[in-house]
This record gives structure tokens, sequence and C-alpha cells, in this order.
């Protein structure tokens, strides 16, 4: 049985941020219902670092008042009267990227490139979607995605993360049986050494400051690890291949800094990727490119590959239990957002339940 529905007009419980570092547990409108929509009952939504660098407005994309949230899955509650493909009771997880279908870069099959892109969660200036920090979520079915049957919903909330490093390894030009750096060792960093390990890489070298990271890295399928402020990483990278550098490097921090340390440990004719996004500018050791014909890519959110990583994550081949730190429900939603905000020491993935 399916409902099909334009609009509801009930109240919800959400997590809105009414202001920077300040987000309230309160009750809003549920959201609106398209005829081409699905009404999620948003069970697992999980604290993206771009959710902690938009709570105090550095990022300038999370402009209050917003529901913040775009990792997350759970169970269609209702359909709009145009939708075909899913039913009520349906388990489903969304792209964080609400894509228009009918511009040029979407009709290429480049979603995340849409000229008329929105994100979940994000308030620009130019636009507000409100997110899944809430009970309810309203999403197009183009952008959703059922889940296998038995697939937790926590596990399922990672799938929007998957797919950054997914896609970023696609980005990458890897030949059977190169040699991988992936400098930073973060959530997105981890699953880009197990994705970049299924692109063909047979040796992957991770690169982070924190020692407990990178013995996770280790644990995931890192061959090597470096911890960069006790060696010299480009250093260390060109003992481990022959003194030539690996093949590709993936930077997946955004600093001028380690941009840098990718860049020196790649080999003439090398690849490195940039899956980073921390500082909007970064200063480039341009002779090196140039010189050394080095070619750089840029990677951004992904584009279809989200039932490459439901089957990823279903069958085992990249791991997401080991990266969430904690479960919560929303009422304990803005403690964490302090916590993640201020440092917390080992916390990587934290999941809010809302329901």
């Amino acid at each position: 049985m399916t409902i099909a529905l334009k609009e509801r007009t009930g109240r919800m419980k959400a997590m809105l941020l009414t202001e920077y570092k300040n987000l309230e547990v309160t009750e809003v409108d549920d959201p609106t219902v398209g005829e081409k929509d699905l009404l999620i009952d948003v069970r697992a939504c999980g604290i993206c670092g771009s959710d902690i660098h938009g709570y105090d407005g550095s990022s300038g994309r999370r402009i209050p008042p917003l529901v913040m949230g775009h990792e997350a899955a759970g169970v269609v509650k209702a359909v709009g009267s145009e939708v075909q493909d899913f039913a009520v009771g349906d388990h489903v997880t969304f792209d964080s990227t609400v894509s228009c279908g009918d511009c040029f870069y979407c009709r290429k099959g480049d979603i995340n490139l849409c000229d008329n892109r929105m994100v979940l969660g994000v308030s620009c200036g130019e636009y507000r979607r409100h997110g899944a920090f809430a009970e309810l979520v309203s999403v197009p079915q183009h952008i959703c995605y059922k889940l296998p049957e038995g697939m937790p919903f926590e596990h399922a909330a990672l799938i929007e993360a998957v797919s950054i490093a997914v896609h970023a390894a696609n980005r990458t030009p890897v030949t059977l049986g190169d040699t991988a750096v992936v400098v930073g060792s973060g959530m997105i960093g981890l699953l880009t050494i197990q994705a970049i390990r299924l692109a063909g890489c047979s040796k992957v070298i991770a690169v982070d400051l924190d020692q407990n990271r990178l013995e996770t890295a280790l644990s995931l399928g890192a061959d090597h690890v470096l911890k960069a402020d006790e060696v010299d990483v480009p250093a260390e990278v060109k003992k481990l291949t022959g003194g030539r550098g690996a093949d590709v490097a993936l930077e997946v921090v955004g600093a001028t800094v380690t941009i840098e340390t990718a860049i020196e440990s790649v080999r003439k004719g090398g690849s490195i990727t940039l899956v980073g996004n921390l500082a909007p500018r970064v200063e480039v050791p341009l002779q090196a490119i140039v010189t050394r014909e080095l070619s750089v890519f840029g990677t951004c959110a992904s584009k279809g590959e989200y039932p490459a990583c439901i089957d990823l994550i279903a069958s085992g081949a990249i791991k997401v239990e080991p990266l969430i730190t904690a479960t919560a429900t929303l009422d304990e939603g803005p403690e964490w957002f302090s916590r993640l905000y201020a440092g917390e020491p080992g916390a990587m993935k934290v999941i809010l339940q809302p329901q």
C-alpha cells in the first residue's frame, strides 16, 4: 500500500541550528512532500565534518535557522502521487546532492556538477534545504536507493561518505599493482584507503598526525603508515617505492601542507587526486607539477556510485562498523556537536537516531 500526498500539515521533532554554535531540539513543521517525493522516517543520520564546520559558521554553508544532516537512511512513510518505484515500508538511503536531472551536466551523467545543485542540510544564501537531523525528511525519488534486507540503518547512513571515497578512487587513474599514498586518515581517508585498494592498488601508504588513526588505517588495509610529524613523508615514500615515489596520491585534508606532501610523494608522471576541501585557497608547487608532468584531479561528492557503495558495504568489501564511534538520540545531538567541535579524542563518526 502506498499513500499519495502533496503535503503534510503536522509537526515533528528536529535539531535546529538557531544561531552559530547553538543547536536546539524543538518542533518544526513537517516537510512538504511533492508529487515525486518520498517522505522518510529517519532512522540514522551521521554527523559529518562539514556539519561541524557549519556549526560555527566558518564554512558559510550552514546559515541559521537550519536543520542540518545529509548522511542518512530510514523507512519510507509516504510517497507522492507520481512516485513509481518505491512503496511505504521500503528501507532506503539517499544522495546528499539534490540534482535537477534536466541541466546539461545531469543529462551527461555528471549529477554532482548539476547547475541547480542543492545539498541536504545546507543553507548558503542561494538556497536553504533542510536536512535529516529530524524525525522526517522529504527527498525526490530520483536520489533515493533501496537498501538490501538486513543492512543496519547505522551502516546505511555511511553510504554517503563511502560514495565520496569511491568516487575519488574512480577519478584516480590506477593501473593494477600501483602504489597509492593517502594523505589524511580521518573518516573519509580511512574509506579512501579501502576504496583505492579495491581500485587496484597493491600497496597503500597512509599518512596522518594521529597514531590511533594510523593504527585504524592498518586494520582497514593500509600496508604502511607514516606519522607526518615524525618522518619526512616524501622521503619515506620513496624508500618504499624503489626511489621513485608513489604512482598516485589522494589528499583528504584540503590544506597547503598536506597537498604539498601529496605532490612531493608521487613519482614523475604520477597523479594527485584532491578530495579534501578544508581551505578555500591553497598554495601549490607549480614548477613541481609542470616539470614532473603531474596530473591533478579534483573530485566533488559522487555521481551515481551509490548502488556500488551499497554492494561494497553489504559484501564487507568496505568496512564501516569500525568507524562508528557512538550512536545517540536526537536529544543528545547538541552535546555531541559540542564534543566533536571541541575535538573529542578518538571520535570518528557519531550517528544520531531521531526515532
